[in-house]
């Protein structure tokens, strides 16, 4: 088996790209296949560096290694160039200098459901001939057999007067020469295919196994995009997310398990992936359920591992005390910082919060759990919670009247981990410190 990836470096790689990357990958790795990432660049004003290296920075990311490429379809151009000069030669193509216009003319005056048939000139762009009568049948593992009739299709322009290819042209001959035996690519593309088994029978190429995927819809069943949330990987990755969570969330798009598990490892997809069994209904991509999956995710990673993750995303030193007691309320890496930041920072500035919890009421109980919390020894959890839950038994008061304003007062805030053991990880000084100026 060979698979490839390939897409055009049009900006950032779009979630429906990584599950496609994805799908073929896994296809590759559970058959002992080979994986080829071809770059498709024909777009001369898009395709530009900087966008490529954001393909390869997200499938770093995603950790989905090829065994091929990457390889530019552009530095293709003399191949396309031979397969094109054996086509014309052979009467297979042909040179017309017929515009868009001209087509639309054409198929006004003969019918909508006549293909548009140019006339062989010296020069301008080339032409395709598409037989005048067959039926062309794209064979796809996931939707059955489409047929389409040579009827409906023009002649396509498969390259430019200059002799530089187009795309239905440039994907059928670098999939051929790259021998790919499975082309999995999205639904988009279905329309394509027809112009691109024109292309293989002009060869006398037999043409792979194609899987058109289903798109990726929001949550609302309308096309998944920005206002979704996260539309590409480098969002999804700078907002926090576990690659192996994504790799996760993104098999479950379109693909039924077996055994109907939510959570699988990388290493069982490999082993259990079927694109047989990819469903053709649109898949819906729920950031909320991905939030959830990630955070099951990051709970399941040892803390030295997960410190070590978080110190990167950061970019701060020193966590693993501060992960260790907030590891249980986040799902992403993103959500460390609001949370626990004020470890290091110091106490946010909550107007709401200082005014419900610490009025009088509230720093009459702060003043009181200062005074215990003075002489707690050792300053650890167990006594800072000992000695707090003797301030709420001596004052009759419920709980959250004495420790929500000591949360406030040393992370400035109503949300932070435990109270107890953050106060444990700032340290008696600087918990007596942060009480003494929300006193004041």
């Amino acid at each position: 088996m060979r698979v490839r990836f390939a897409p055009s470096p049009t900006g950032a790689l779009h979630i429906g790209g990584a599950r496609t990357a994805l799908y073929n990958w896994l296809m590759a790795r559970g058959q002992g296949g080979t994986f080829v990432l071809r770059i498709e660049d024909t777009d001369r004003e898009r395709s530009t560096p900087a966008n490529v290296e954001q393909i390869l920075d997200a499938l770093r990311w995603l950790e989905l290694d090829f065994d091929e490429g990457p390889i530019s379809q552009v530095e293709r151009a003399p191949r396309h160039q031979e397969v094109l000069q054996d086509l014309l030669d052979r009467g297979l193509a042909y040179r017309s200098s017929a515009t868009a216009a001209d087509v639309k003319a054409f198929k006004a005056e003969h019918g909508a459901d006549r293909g548009f048939r140019g006339e062989a000139e010296a020069e301008g762009a080339v032409r395709l001939r598409v037989p005048d009568d067959a039926e062309l049948v794209v064979h796809d593992v996931i939707r059955g057999d489409t047929t389409f009739h040579s009827r409906h299709l023009d002649d396509p322009v498969i390259a430019r007067a200059d002799d530089t290819a187009l795309y239905n042209f440039a994907v059928a001959v670098d999939d051929h020469d790259a021998q790919i035996t499975h082309v999995v690519r999205g639904e988009d593309h279905l329309s394509n295919t027809p112009k691109q088994l024109v292309v293989y029978q002009a060869m006398g190429a037999e043409p792979p196994v194609f899987a058109h995927l289903p798109l990726l819809h929001g949550p609302d069943g309308k096309k998944l995009s920005k206002r979704h949330g996260a539309a590409s990987v480098q969002e999804l990755r700078d907002a926090g997310f576990l690659p192996e969570a994504v790799r996760n969330y993104l098999a479950l798009l379109g693909w039924g398990d077996p055994d109907d598990e939510t959570l699988i490892s990388t290493d069982e997809l490999v082993e259990r992936f079927d694109i047989t069994r990819v469903q053709k209904n649109p898949a819906r991509f729920d950031e909320q359920k991905l939030r959830w999956m990630n955070g099951r995710y990051v709970r399941a990673l040892p803390l030295d591992e997960l410190t070590e993750r978080l110190e990167a995303h950061t970019g701060r030193t020193g966590l693993r005390a501060a992960v260790e007691i907030s590891a249980e309320k986040i799902q992403t890496l993103e959500d460390f910082w609001p949370l626990a930041g004020f470890l290091f920072d110091g106490p946010s500035d909550d107007p709401k919060a200082r005014e419900k919890w610490l009025a009088d009421g509230g720093k009459e109980a702060l003043a009181a759990a200062r005074e215990a919390l003075s002489g707690a020894d050792p300053f650890d959890v167990e006594h800072v919670e000992r000695a707090l839950r003797g301030v709420v038994e001596a004052r009759g008061a419920k709980p959250k009247d004495v420790f929500q304003p000591v949360r406030v007062a040393l992370a400035g805030t109503t949300i932070s981990p435990g109270i107890f053991e953050s106060a444990a990880v700032l340290g008696r000084d600087e918990t007596l410190r942060r009480i003494d100026a929300a006193l004041s």
